[in-house]
């Protein structure tokens, strides 16, 4: 069964997010936060110079979105945004994905370096951003840590690792620290992007290697796969009853060939396990 095309026109789309019934994504080259619903009304909620990317909510209800050139987490204050985290002093290249924990606190992954620009790979720091917008080290030597997910008991954090092509899973803390290290599942010939953790234990990932979004569990097995015609970047899962996965994807991830050309599309289809735990 092909995927139903939600929303296109868009030029590079990340951390997706279902939020108060609407499908909320952040466009690299746009530069712009919108939220979307099933139906493909659409609304810009933010316009963020920095380039956004990862999303996420305090428990208070306030949009933290990354800024992903100037290194910053950004926090959207009644409409305008306002500098929540300086990030500069943690990561050595854009900042990334996000997750926000039921806490409020924030673990941000960035490139290690500019591999865009044909940077050779270097492992980086995973941030920890407190809801009071301190900062500190959450963990290091991490392979592009990216798309992350939390457990549904708030206890476990699962980062992906795009060029590890695995996933590293830490034990949370009740000070939002990091411990108990461990691989959560080996993935190779995989570059695990944007994910969404399922109730049956499962991660679906977009392969930023190929045409798709895979579903891992535990151990590495994979278990599903749907294909996609452009490469599959991030993905959510939600909708009325958490069992539709939305999918962002690109014909590349490359600034040059995308800037205003709007050729990415943000697509859905349906799967058998409802979201669980967060993002």
């Amino acid at each position: 069964m092909a995927n139903e095309l939600v929303f296109e026109g868009i030029d590079f789309g990340e951390g997706p997010r279902w939020h108060d019934g609407r499908l909320w994504f952040s466009d690299f080259y746009q530069h712009k936060v919108r939220a979307v619903t099933p139906a493909g009304e659409v609304e810009v909620v933010a316009s963020v110079p920095g380039q956004p990317s990862g999303l996420g909510w305090l428990p208070d209800g306030r949009l933290l979105i990354v800024s992903m050139s100037d290194r910053k987490v950004l926090r959207l204050d009644a409409g305008e945004l306002a500098l929540h985290a300086d990030l500069a002093g943690i990561a050595t290249a854009h900042c990334n994905d996000m997750v926000v924990s039921a806490t409020g606190h924030a673990y941000v992954g960035n490139f290690g370096s500019d591999i865009l620009s044909g940077a050779e790979p270097v492992a980086a720091k995973l941030a920890l951003v407190h809801p009071d917008g301190r900062t500190e080290v959450a963990a290091e030597g991490l392979e592009f840590p990216n798309g992350s997910v939390i457990t549904p008991d708030g206890t476990t954090l699962i980062v992906g690792e795009t060029i590890g092509a695995r996933y590293t899973a830490f034990d949370i803390g009740d000070d939002g620290q990091l411990s108990g290290r461990r691989v959560w599942a080996e993935l190779p010939g995989h570059f695990p992007d944007g994910c969404s953790l399922d109730a049956g234990g499962g991660i679906w990932f977009a392969d930023a290697g190929g045409k798709g979004c895979l579903r891992a569990v535990e151990g590495g097995e994979i278990t599903n796969r749907i294909e996609t015609d452009q490469t599959s970047y991030a993905c959510a899962l939600g909708g009325d009853d958490g069992r539709t996965l939305f999918i962002l994807t690109a014909p590349t991830a490359a600034a040059g060939e995308l800037t205003g050309k709007g050729l990415g599309r943000l697509e859905m289809t349906r799967v058998e396990h409802p979201h669980a735990g967060l993002p």
